[in-house]
Parts: structure tokens; sequence; C-alpha cells
């Protein structure tokens, strides 16, 4: 699937998940509800998918973890905070940087209307 297809799609089942549970929840909610919107459309989605993380050549085992992976392709990064800041952002960034991914999804779910709260990320690469 195509990325821009892809993102669409994750964008499009964000949108369902704020519609039916609304603003206001922890971001685990929204993570798990949009797991499961994801896989019922068809996606492979992982969830909480460690990252090792390497240092100067040296592995440190799992560094972080991301909150979905879509496709093994498209890193989706839920919060749920009164407003994205730029370290969000820099954070989606570093993890597309880190695993080599092209694309990312940058979602608030704390926002009236969710397409307020939706930043797409590119990796330079």
């Amino acid at each position: 699937m195509e990325e821009n297809v892809l993102s669409g799609n994750v964008i499009g089942a964000a949108i369902e998940v704020h519609r039916v549970l609304g603003p206001g929840l922890l971001e685990s909610a929204y993570e798990l509800a949009l797991e499961r919107e994801l896989a019922m459309q068809g996606l492979r989605v992982e969830r909480q998918k460690p990252v090792p993380l390497a240092y100067k050549g040296a592995a440190l085992g799992d560094g972080f973890r991301i909150d979905l992976l879509a496709n093994d392709r498209l890193i989706v990064e839920i919060k749920a905070v009164e407003r994205i800041q730029p370290i969000h952002e820099a954070q989606l960034l570093t993890y597309l940087r880190l695993t080599g991914k092209s694309i990312g999804l940058l979602i608030n779910f704390n926002e009236r209307i969710l397409k307020s709260g939706v930043k797409r990320v590119a990796n330079g690469l």
C-alpha cells in the first residue's frame, strides 16, 4: 500500500475512534481503540513495538517503543495533550530516523475536531 493511501487510511481510522470516544481520555485508551480500528480495516498493526537502540556501535537493548506501527511502514505517535509541542514532532522525527521509516503521524486526540490535531511528519532519509 502506497504511503499516502496508508496515512489517509490511518487518519480516517483515527477520526472514527475520535468520533466514537471523543476527547478527554488517556493516550492508552486511544492507542487500544486505534489498534482495533486499524485491524478491522485489514491493516497489520503492532502496538508498543520495542525498538532496539545502538549507541556508538554498542547494542543497548530496547531503547524506546513505538505507539503503533501500521503495515511495517508508518509510525503513529499518539498524544492526548492540550497542544502539540515542537518536542512531540522532534520525538516522532527521531523515531523515524532511528528506525529508517520515512513517514509518521502525530495524532492528538485531545482536540474538539481531530483534524486539527493531526500532523504528518516525513523523514528526509
